[in-house]
């Protein structure tokens, strides 16, 4: 299988790489367009600020190529974000996947949300043996609000979703490569896919 973490300069891709690694993956990171559609999975990594991330796919093109994809694509985090139609981080427009906006917590929370959290109400094969209420890593300002796409809901201050699927695209807002055996779980369900 072969397996591209997006390398657009806005993402922690070791720590991922590492956790596929112990899946017996050897991901390949990459931000040619021709290795990209060549894959069999993608991964969408993101940490940073939604606006220059956005400018830095802009620049490498990755912004109309990352919508036209036909294989299962799982983005993380921030990646989940970019995917979202727009964030309220930076004003910034998404890529339009998923058909939900970004918007940043209220300060009746710490912000940002940075711990151990659970995700429930979860319905897709992403999360085949995940029990609801399992403990997930999150590290975030901004949450992705509820839509037809939510497929795991979490709560801080308001319920958000956590995560999201539309055909072969799904967002993840916690980080699985930080999330112990459970997160690991989910990798493996995504390589399954």
């Amino acid at each position: 299988m072969k397996l591209v973490i997006i390398n657009y300069g806005a993402g922690n891709i070791k720590s991922i790489q590492f956790a596929f690694k112990r899946l017996g993956i050897n991901a390949v990171l990459s931000n040619d367009p021709d290795e990209i559609l060549a894959a069999d999975k993608i991964i969408f990594p993101g940490v940073g600020e939604a606006s220059s991330a956005m400018a830095m796919l802009e620049n490498s093109g990755l912004d109309k190529l990352i919508p036209k994809l036909k294989q299962p694509v799982l983005g993380i985090c921030l990646g989940m974000q970019l995917l979202c139609e727009s964030t309220e981080e930076g004003n910034t427009k998404g890529l339009g996947i998923f058909r939900t906006k970004v918007k940043r917590f209220t300060n009746d929370v710490k912000v940002p949300q940075m711990g151990w959290n659970v995700i429930k109400d979860l319905k897709s094969d992403l999360f085949s043996g995940i029990k609801d209420n399992e403990y997930m890593y999150l590290v975030h300002s901004y949450y992705a609000e509820h839509c037809n796409e939510t497929i795991a809901k979490t709560d801080y201050g308001i319920n958000y979703a956590s995560a999201l699927q539309h055909n072969n695209f799904y967002g993840v807002q916690f980080h699985p490569e930080k999330s112990s055996l459970a997160g690991a779980k989910i990798l493996q369900n995504f390589l399954d896919l």
